[in-house]
């Protein structure tokens, strides 16, 4: 490239010799080729200032479009990972807004839970405390029970089982307050075992047998009446006559023996059909004699009542009606019955141990156990 030289400006020189003589000394005019190079420096200089310049714009525009890029890749990133967090969120909300539920259900339900459970201990209160006053309440109706009937039917036994099952009560609940109570029934069970043991179902029964016999005993009114019981055989005492006959026996043939058992079982059935053919009987009551069919019907069947009533009376302890009715029953047959028959023997026989019992016996009340038990429930 030519470059033009630069000239001296003109004016510039002429006014150089007019300077004051004060003025500094003239410095030597620079060489051209000075002149030349130091504008060719400064362009150099300028270029590569401009290059360094495009450079650090090129650099700088790629660290920003880098920066750029960088941040667009993170924008979408954090838009990525915001909503990923929304989605979280929104997960997180609704989970809380179900546990809330859950935990408001939760509370609920332990309200519900504690309210029923106070309840509870309420009514569990109410019962340790009225389980005793329902306990006493129970043995004092089972024992004013027991005292009615052993009143009323002399049921000892019922009365004794009632006592045992009211001190077993007591004595499940283990309490000293019972003390009392325990100790009124133990005396009043010790007194009831202290009586004297009549067998009720046994007379009981005894009458029984004696109503279900009344229908085959022989009356005096019968056409055919029954032949007397057969007198017992007497039996020797003596030793020595014993042994006696013993030998007699032995020294006897056998013929001759089973000759006197024929001989006596003709002679004997010959003597009952002549004692049949000729009776005579000894009647106090004529009318006794004279009764129908229909009179005798009912008489036995009055004879069945009285017994009856009997019975109804040794179960209910009444001695007079007892007495009374089997004195009856011994007068009717007496009176109206052949006395001499086996079976109406056997009757009275068994009427007369049933008389023999005595039924006159004081029982006891339950008083005390009761009074201790209705003491006990007035304590405040």
């Amino acid at each position: 490239m030519n470059e033009t030289p630069i000239l001296p400006d003109p004016v510039v020189s002429a006014a150089k010799p007019a300077e004051t003589p004060n003025a500094a000394p003239p410095q030597p005019e620079p060489s051209l080729l000075e002149t030349v190079q130091q504008p060719q420096t400064l362009l150099v200089g300028i270029v590569v200032l401009a290059i360094l310049l495009a450079g650090q714009t090129w650099s700088s525009h790629n660290q920003v479009r880098n920066l750029r890029e960088e941040m667009a890749r993170r924008l979408q990133k954090g838009d990525a990972s915001n909503a990923e967090t929304g989605a979280l969120v929104r997960t997180v909300q609704e989970t809380s807004k179900e546990l809330q539920a859950k935990v408001s259900l939760l509370e609920s339900k332990q309200q519900e839970a504690q309210s029923q459970q106070l309840a509870l201990e309420q009514l569990y209160q109410d019962l340790s405390k009225n389980r005793d006053e329902w306990a006493l309440t129970e043995i004092e109706q089972v024992l004013s029970t027991a005292s009615q009937q052993l009143q009323l039917a002399g049921n000892v036994p019922g009365a004794l089982i009632a006592l045992q099952n009211a001190d077993r009560s007591l004595s499940r609940s283990d309490k000293p307050q019972f003390i009392s109570i325990r100790r009124a029934i133990a005396k009043d069970t010790e007194r009831l075992k202290a009586l004297p043991n009549v067998d009720s179902v046994g007379l009981a029964l005894r009458l029984d047998n004696v109503i279900a016999q009344v229908d085959t005993l022989p009356m005096l009114a019968d056409e055919k009446p029954t032949l007397p019981a057969a007198p017992e055989k007497k039996v020797a005492a003596k030793a020595g006559k014993d042994g006696k006959g013993k030998a007699d026996a032995s020294e006897t043939s056998p013929w001759l023996q089973s000759a006197q058992a024929i001989w006596q079982g003709w002679s004997s059935e010959m003597w009952t059909d002549v004692r049949q053919l000729i009776r005579v009987r000894s009647v106090e009551t004529p009318d006794a004699l004279m009764l129908s069919p229909t009179q005798a019907y009912f008489l036995r069947e009055n004879l069945k009542l009285r017994l009856l009533n009997a019975r109804m009376a040794l179960l209910s302890r009444n001695e007079a009606a007892f007495r009374a009715d089997l004195i009856a029953a011994q007068e009717a047959l007496s009176k109206y019955f052949d006395v001499r028959a086996k079976s109406t023997q056997t009757v009275q026989a068994m009427l007369r141990q049933v008389q023999g019992n005595n039924l006159t016996i004081e029982l006891p009340t339950l008083s005390d156990s009761l009074n201790a038990v209705r003491n006990y429930k007035a304590k405040p």
